[in-house]
């Protein structure tokens, strides 16, 4: 019996370097940001997610990731800046990235396709989503539901290529005996956020996964720790969330965490335990409990 262990962590929310000023940002959804930023900004703390990562690093995962929300603007700027912020996390092929809805925030001047990230978005650079990586007994799914939106909102989209070649996906690597982990920004259950925070093809992604199945949905983008679950062909499929990485102590969203996923096959069975760690009142680690997952 062996053990593989799944770092996940989300939201860190960088913050961003000096920006130079650009005139079409004036006539964007970055200019409102810049705005909410500066009212918010204290939601985010450096050393809050210094302290997360040094923790994740610590305790030597088989593997990192994160998903969504690396940047606030989607500034190239942010863009290497948060390439940096990776390097220093670990080696790229022991980490992936789902890219979130501010990581997309407007269509111009945003990198293509990610490019800056794309060692941590999949094993392929020039595949397309979703991106699948195989670490030990694991496949790792990785889905972009980031899409440019209208001023407050703050949406998601797969879109129907992306939901075909997810079924497919799905369908290969459950033959292989492989335990499935999904990867998107925006939650999958109705109801976890409010419509204008919403995955817009939600009940789309339900449908593929109650006919294709999976072990295990990660998303962030709610800074809330969630668990919900939705239908899949043989039960109920985990759908679980954890709060922004930066968050400190004492804010209006709950405080920083991650969670540490551990998976283990005994006879051909799978079991998943949630081990959970966050930052206390004085941004020092905590352990916050662990339980089991099952369907």
């Amino acid at each position: 019996m062996s053990t593989f262990r799944l770092a996940h962590l989300s939201d860190p929310h960088l913050s961003p370097p000096v920006l130079p000023f650009r005139w079409r940002d004036l006539a964007s959804k970055r200019l409102l940001s810049r705005f909410a930023w500066r009212r918010k900004r204290h939601r985010h703390s450096p050393e809050v997610l210094a302290t997360i990562a040094a923790d994740v690093r610590d305790s030597a995962p088989d593997h990192i990731v994160i998903t969504g929300d690396l940047t606030n603007f989607a500034t190239p700027e942010e863009f290497d800046a948060a390439a940096a912020w990776l390097r220093d996390l670990g080696d790229p092929a022991t980490i992936t990235v789902s890219p979130g809805n501010h990581d997309a925030l407007v269509s111009h001047a945003t990198p293509d396709r990610f490019a800056p990230w794309r060692p941590w978005l999949g094993d392929d650079p020039e595949a397309g989503f979703p991106r699948l990586r195989v670490r030990g007994p694991v496949a790792i799914l990785n889905l972009c539901s980031a899409v440019p939106t209208a001023p407050h909102l703050a949406r998601g989209t797969l879109g129907a290529d992306q939901l075909a070649r997810l079924a497919a996906l799905l369908r290969e690597t459950k033959a292989e005996g492989l335990y499935r982990v999904l990867l998107l920004h925006h939650p999958v259950a109705a109801g976890a956020v409010s419509r204008r925070k919403s995955l817009t093809d939600a009940a789309e992604l339900r449908r593929v996964l109650a006919e294709a199945g999976a072990e295990l949905v990660l998303h962030g983008h709610a800074h809330e720790p969630l668990l919900h679950r939705v239908q899949g062909p043989g039960g109920a499929i985990p759908v679980l969330g954890v709060p922004s990485a930066s968050t400190p102590h004492g804010q209006h969203d709950p405080a920083a965490r991650w969670h540490a996923i551990e998976i283990t096959r005994k006879t051909g069975v799978f079991r998943t335990r949630i081990v959970a760690r966050g930052v206390g009142p004085d941004r020092r680690i905590e352990p916050l409990g662990a339980y089991a997952l099952t369907a």
